[in-house]
């Protein structure tokens, strides 16, 4: 049976987008259900509408977290760098780092299923990245120690989600109320000075649930909203939709190289490499191997991965490395 809903629900619906705040939307979606015909046909809307408006009560009358300090928010960095996942109530964030990580975060189709932070490793290759599931946030509620986990974090992934209306709006107000905490996120190729990595992460959009009807043209407004300014890719955490190509878009976002160590007289063991920052020399890379090997160095013997000039090449201490460059350090 048709819903036959009159011109005047259109028009009401359409304030969603405009809608900020858990009160505001309350109060459109109790309009729309007062404007809505009573009938078999709109039972089915009746009850989703009503679902929204429980949700978001609960949402909005949930008390605001106790202020923690300290510990409480230190994760300790494994891995070759650490991106802190984060976004708003239901944006399937959880779900997101189950299927890159192959772990077990608590997920569940209601907000604040998270309620602390945790560290999960996603394998990329032959190394892994540590990825940090955060509470819900939202611009209205900022936990104390939220901003001090961004900072201490190597890079950022916002999480949203394609299926609601006012996703792009939400993270924007969240970028605006974070900056006044001194944290801001940049774009994945642009340079950071290390004076400033503390505050200005550099940041992708995963763009979940693409595999929804609708997703595709949520998706185009999505990157015209942040063109030039963050890089959105589309994923979808419950089908496997891009989760390859997002993987290698982390990698890339944490600015690191694989170096491989040789012992003379053995193969390179290319199953557990340095991870060091782009820029990184073969003294630094003498500097993780041990210390002693720094006060110790001769010289070093390089070889570069697909460049025949490389193999094998005698280098001294300010050799400028590349991925998966492979390093043989004499002392």
């Amino acid at each position: 049976m048709p819903a036959n809903l009159p011109p005047q629900y259109t028009e009401a619906e359409a304030k969603l987008k405009t809608a900020k705040t858990p009160q505001e939307k309350i109060k459109i979606y109790e309009e729309l259900l007062a404007i809505m015909p009573k009938h078999k046909g709109t039972e089915k809307l009746q009850a989703q509408l009503k679902t929204k408006i429980a949700k978001l009560k609960e949402f909005s009358q949930k008390k605001p977290a106790v202020a923690r300090h300290g510990p409480s928010f230190y994760i300790e960095k494994t891995g070759a760098g650490q991106v802190i996942a984060a976004g708003p109530p239901n944006s399937g964030k959880s779900s997101l780092i189950k299927a890159l990580t192959g772990a077990n975060p608590e997920v569940g189709d209601y907000p604040f299923t998270t309620r602390t932070a945790a560290p999960f490793m996603m394998k990329y290759e032959n190394l892994r990245i540590q990825l940090v599931d955060t509470p819900p946030v939202t611009p209205d509620d900022i936990e104390t120690g939220f901003p001090e986990i961004l900072k201490a974090g190597d890079a950022v992934v916002l999480v949203v989600d394609l299926s609601t209306p006012d996703a792009a709006l939400e993270i924007e107000a969240l970028q605006i109320k974070l900056k006044e905490k001194k944290v801001e996120f940049a774009a994945e190729g642009r340079t950071i000075p290390p004076e400033s990595r503390p505050f200005l992460k550099k940041t992708l959009i995963a763009a979940n649930k693409c595999d929804l009807d609708g997703a595709e043209d949520a998706l185009a407004e999505l990157k015209i909203f942040f063109e030039g300014r963050l890089p959105v890719y589309p994923v979808s955490a419950s089908r496997g939709d891009g989760l390859e190509e997002f993987k290698k878009a982390i990698f890339a976002l944490l600015d690191v190289i694989r170096v491989y160590s040789k012992i003379p007289g053995k193969k390179a063991d290319t199953n557990d490499p340095f991870a060091l920052r782009q820029g990184s020399t073969v003294l630094d890379m003498a500097k993780a191997v041990h210390k002693d090997f720094v006060e110790n160095f001769k010289y070093a013997r390089a070889w570069r991965k697909n460049k025949l000039e490389l193999q094998g090449v005698t280098v001294n201490r300010d050799f400028v490395l590349e991925d998966e460059d492979t390093v043989e350090i004499h002392i």
